[in-house]
């Protein structure tokens, strides 16, 4: 009897007794381990999974964990000097020894799931990331930054740029400008930049009717 498993993004053909290196798995030489991805088992009455075979699973004994052969990966980079560099890379991976394969019951075996070894970074890498918190736009900045605030932008000429100066200069209710006085007009004009546009916007009698709303 054969099976053919999927471990790593790979699959194996294997029967009892076979030795196979498979990608790294979580696990300590002497353990066992069982594949439960099972595609298809073969025999006197062979079964096709869809995708996988219902119960079945493969036992292995784990023999140790081993390298693979050196890879070397060359690089030359084109119009930067010429600079060149040689990278070596030997894979990660777990020798096993084929002990059982079951036609049914693997789920109840009770064996522990040979599973790949996962480093810190992939889990990091692979953890749902926080939404960064919106910023706040132009418009909803005075707003925000002085709650229970009047909306100055009723006042004729006042557009968000200006409640914001506004509102940086302490002035945040209609009631507040309903009490200027000609010297607090004065200090405002000088303060914020426009001279004489208070007194010709009727900021003051606008907002004696607002603060009465």
């Amino acid at each position: 009897m054969f099976a053919v498993l999927k471990t790593g993004g790979k699959q194996y053909k294997v029967q009892a007794g076979d030795m196979l290196r498979v990608e790294k798995l979580a696990a300590d030489a002497g353990e066992t381990v069982q594949f439960n991805d099972v595609l298809m088992l073969g025999g006197d009455a062979p079964v096709v999974g869809a995708p996988f075979v219902e119960g079945a699973g493969v036992q292995a004994e784990v023999i140790e964990q081993i390298k693979g052969d050196k890879v070397i990966k060359f690089v030359k980079r084109r119009r930067k000097h010429s600079s060149k560099r040689t990278v070596g890379h030997r894979q990660k991976l777990t020798l096993v020894k084929i002990t059982d394969i079951l036609s049914s019951g693997a789920d109840k075996s009770g064996v522990k799931a040979a599973t790949g070894s996962v480093s810190a970074t992939a889990v990091e890498a692979s953890a749902p990331k926080k939404a960064a918190p919106k910023k706040a736009t132009k418009a909803e900045a005075p707003a925000a930054a002085e709650a229970g605030a009047d909306d100055l932008k009723k006042l004729s000429g006042v557009g968000p740029a200006l409640e914001k100066k506004l509102l940086d200069a302490g002035v945040t209710t209609f009631a507040q400008i309903a009490a200027w006085t000609e010297e607090d007009v004065a200090a405002m004009d000088e303060k914020l930049s426009f001279k004489g546009r208070i007194e010709r916007e009727g900021w003051i009698e606008q907002a004696k009717e607002l603060a009465k709303g």
